[in-house]
């Protein structure tokens, strides 16, 4: 059923200026596929190879979810048991967190070569709204489920998901860390027009980010994890809250829902790095598709390629997390508002001005200012983003744009302030804080 698949890959990795892909399918507890394409390493003419290894991103929140349930059959931990920590509403519990429904805010920070990050993600794991109020993908949930285990276990994350979760699967290809240890080689990761990263990116929220495996031990990975679960655990894995009328996220997956037969998977994505992982528990089958670009386009590309021609009825919209919360005219009379936006460096003031053409002039307390239209959607009355940089040490690091979330509430338009960078068509790609503000009119 794959037999154009060298074909398709090569064409994938052309159109789109991706270096490299590798693709496994595992059936029935077996490796069934291991192939790879392209290069690991352009400047050094290094072939890809099944035994490359690749970052995950986000694709390994799957794994670290799983030693979270393991903690928790362990009776180390209760996935209903809040989280300690301080917070303006009650602490979320593991399950939220692990379903991104925990109330934190969009979060990312990447440190580029040696040292630590320069960036302290505590001052940004506040609550911005109730626990179990609403969906919003959230790595410092992660950071924050990390530590927990590293609390009940006595172990560091990446040993403990390495005792309880990789060893016991025989996955020596798989490694939880700001590089790759080797000795296998991994594969260098790229921006879309061909520039290196440095091997080394650390982050605040490893358990969200940081791992590494070849393409052959994620498909294990995904065809054999169930099997370390206790079945009403494995249960709750699968038992995912609704994102759209497609899709839910349960406890560190995606899951589809609908017709046809039910397909697990997880995505990611940062500098360099574009993974995909799907498994079908009915078909006893599992793929794993990793590139070494920060494109999805390749990705994307050859993962519909594979499970179209594997799972029965198999459309994009099975795999794919967006939530529903469509674009509407912002109606927002036209006037000013005045309020504050929450940083590490204390609260920072900022003026927002609506205009009688729906555009919205922002001015920052340093003197910046722009203009840019504005939109609305379900969850926000007012949504923009200006080519401003928030004047906090933090936002000058890598956050060269300001982005605005607000919604009315009670004569306030509250929410956050995010700071960021759009891709890495110049640089590397930068961080994404969230902060919080508050305006009055």
């Amino acid at each position: 059923m794959l037999d154009g698949l060298a074909d398709h890959c090569a064409e994938a990795l052309r159109a789109h200026g991706c270096p490299s892909v590798s693709v496994a399918v595992a059936s029935h507890g077996e490796v069934v596929l291991a192939e790879a394409y392209g290069l690991a390493d352009v400047a050094a003419g290094v072939p890809a190879t099944p035994g490359t290894a690749y970052g995950l991103a986000s694709a390994t929140k799957p794994v670290t979810a799983t030693a979270v349930c393991l903690a928790a059959d362990d009776g180390l931990l209760d996935l209903d048991a809040p989280v300690p920590g301080s917070h303006r509403w009650p602490a979320p519990t593991v399950r939220q967190l692990l379903q991104h429904r925990g109330g934190f805010a969009a979060h990312y920070d990447f440190h580029y070569g040696e040292g630590a990050g320069p960036i302290d993600a505590d001052h940004y794991a506040v609550l911005f709204r109730e626990p179990g109020s609403g969906f919003e993908y959230a790595n410092l949930g992660y950071q924050a489920l990390g530590r927990l285990l590293e609390e009940v276990t006595g172990r560091s994350l990446a040993e403990f998901v390495r005792e309880r979760v990789t060893e016991p699967l025989g996955l020596t290809g798989w490694h939880l860390g700001p590089s790759w240890p080797g000795p296998t080689p991994a594969a260098v990761r790229y921006t879309p027009d061909g520039r290196a990263y440095p091997g080394r990116c650390a982050t605040s929220h490893p358990g969200a980010t940081e791992g590494w495996a070849t393409a052959t031990d994620l498909a294990r990975f995904g065809q054999d994890y169930e099997r370390l679960l206790k079945p009403e655990t494995l249960a709750a894995v699968r038992a995912g809250l609704p994102l759209n009328p497609h899709l839910g996220y349960g406890l560190g997956w995606c899951v589809s829902s609908g017709d046809g037969p039910v397909v697990q998977s997880h995505g990611g994505g940062m500098g360099g790095v574009a993974a995909m992982l799907a498994t079908v528990p009915e078909q006893r089958l599992s793929v794993a598709v990793l590139t070494n670009s920060t494109d999805k386009a390749a990705r994307d590309s050859i993962v519909r390629y594979v499970l179209t021609a594997l799972v029965p009825g198999y459309t994009d919209e099975r795999i794919a997390p967006v939530t529903e919360d469509p674009a509407r005219p912002m109606d927002l009379p036209p006037g000013r508002w005045t309020g504050t936006v929450g940083t590490p460096e204390g609260e920072l003031p900022l003026t927002v001005e609506i205009l009688p053409d729906r555009t919205v002039q922002l001015r920052l307390s340093d003197g910046q200012q722009a203009t840019a239209p504005a939109t609305a959607s379900r969850a926000y009355d007012l949504r923009a983003h200006f080519p401003l940089q928030l004047p906090t040490a933090d936002a000058r690091i890598g956050s060269p744009q300001l982005g605005l979330e607000l919604r009315l509430d009670q004569g306030r338009l509250t929410g956050a302030a995010r700071t960021f960078k759009n891709g890495d068509g110049e640089g590397l790609l930068g961080n994404f804080l969230s902060h919080p503000c508050e305006l009055r009119p």
